[in-house]
């Protein structure tokens, strides 16, 4: 196919579309994205385009809405009258649009009738084609091109390398000594750049802070939002006492700034005179603490949105008593996910188990034992995320 240097929409959009009836029940709705692999379907009805119903409609209205929100009908979730663009448009001219209404799905309505929906996946690589078959015409200069290529990412491997070397630089040289707590970690990203982080802060004497967060994604992009997450919490955690506050702080830098990509956290404050917990999560798998009393281990339950979605967000705030003797474990998703040959997870349970079994070892023993255990289980195979761990035991 060919393409013009005024690539149209119409050549871009899709035009098999799936819709949905306003009146759908949202439960409905999201079987239906599901089942097609959509991140937008359009509603339509008997008036034609009547709104659009997105991942991120989803995401804002879900974590706040009360029990039974599955049987509403979409069209209390969905963006009422969208932006839509025109067929004979200009791919810039939609890309132009999306940017302008940060928006990733429009609607193609040519002369009041819908007729298909582009996105922003769609037109990012619509022009990649064009950009592809103008480099394919030029074959006198692909084999420079082609050297040049090489030489550049000869030179990109080496500079991820050495920013890796920096990134690494920016975690703690290690986990401050107190005599209330012993603290370990261990960061392990899959590339050499990566989108885990972890931190400690001393908000007052008495106080100390502990972050585990993770962006999504990989590589550079990842490791770009994890750094603005650090640097959204050392700006937030100053003199802050409240998990929650300081998460809330986070997640009104980031929003805006973070595109696509989003941060998962978890903050705690340990008050060192009472040995008190205080803690707050956006989005991060629940940690767990070991209680030496019972011998056994529990989640440390607290809700919250995942840091730079909306730009207001608020988070719960829960306290617990640690004894001496209790232990913590602080994890990113890449624990628990990660597989071995027959595509099991390693999952919380393992996590549990060897937290358990392990009542009597240091912080870094358990730490080992913990990645130990995982290495077992993956057996050969490859990572497929970064993996961080912070494990403490309370004296």
């Amino acid at each position: 196919m060919e393409f013009s240097p005024l690539l149209t929409v119409r050549q871009m959009m899709v035009s098999q579309l799936v819709v949905a009836d306003p009146d759908m029940p949202i439960r409905d709705v999201v079987g239906l994205m599901n089942q097609h692999r959509l991140g937008a379907i359009l509603i339509v009805g008997s008036q034609g385009l009547e709104g659009i119903f997105t991942e991120r409609d989803f995401l804002r209205r879900a974590v706040n809405a009360p029990p039974g929100w599955e049987q509403l009908p979409i069209r209390q979730w969905m963006t009422h009258n969208p932006h839509t663009i025109a067929p004979d448009a200009t791919w810039e001219q939609a890309r132009a649009s999306m940017d302008q209404f940060q928006i990733r799905h429009l609607p193609v309505v040519e002369n009041g009738k819908l007729v298909g929906i582009v996105t922003a996946r769609d037109v990012m690589k619509r022009a990649n084609e064009y950009l592809n078959s103008v480099v394919e015409d030029r074959t006198l200069e692909l084999r420079e091109a082609n050297e040049r290529l090489q030489r550049r990412d000869a030179e990109l491997t080496y500079h991820m390398a050495v920013a890796g070397k920096i990134q690494s630089r920016l975690l703690p040289d290690e986990p401050p000594h107190l005599p209330e707590i012993e603290w370990a970690a261990l960061y392990q990203p899959l590339d050499p750049l990566g989108g885990d982080y972890y931190d400690f802060s001393s908000p007052t004497p008495n106080h100390l802070g502990i972050i585990i967060a993770d962006a999504t994604g990989h590589s550079i992009p990842a490791a770009l939002v994890a750094l603005m997450a650090r640097m959204a919490f050392a700006l937030s955690a100053r003199a802050m006492t409240s998990p929650a506050a300081v998460l809330s702080r986070m997640n009104h830098l980031l929003h805006g700034i973070s595109g696509e990509h989003f941060v998962t956290a978890f903050y705690g404050i340990f008050e060192r005179p009472t040995r008190r917990l205080t803690f707050a999560n956006a989005g991060q798998p629940y940690p767990y603490r070991y209680c030496a009393a019972t011998g056994k281990a529990e989640p440390l339950l607290a809700r919250g949105l995942m840091l730079g979605i909306m730009q207001q967000a608020d988070y719960e705030e829960k306290t617990v008593q640690l004894e001496p003797g209790d232990r913590l474990v602080c994890y990113t998703d890449g624990l628990p996910d990660c597989r071995n040959w027959a595509g099991e997870y390693f999952g919380a349970a393992r996590i549990v188990e060897v937290l358990e079994a392990s009542a009597q070892e240091s912080a870094a023993s358990l730490t080992r034992r913990l990645i130990h255990q995982v290495e077992a289980f993956r057996n050969g195979k490859p990572a497929t995320d970064d993996v961080t761990i912070l494990t403490a035991v309370v004296k």
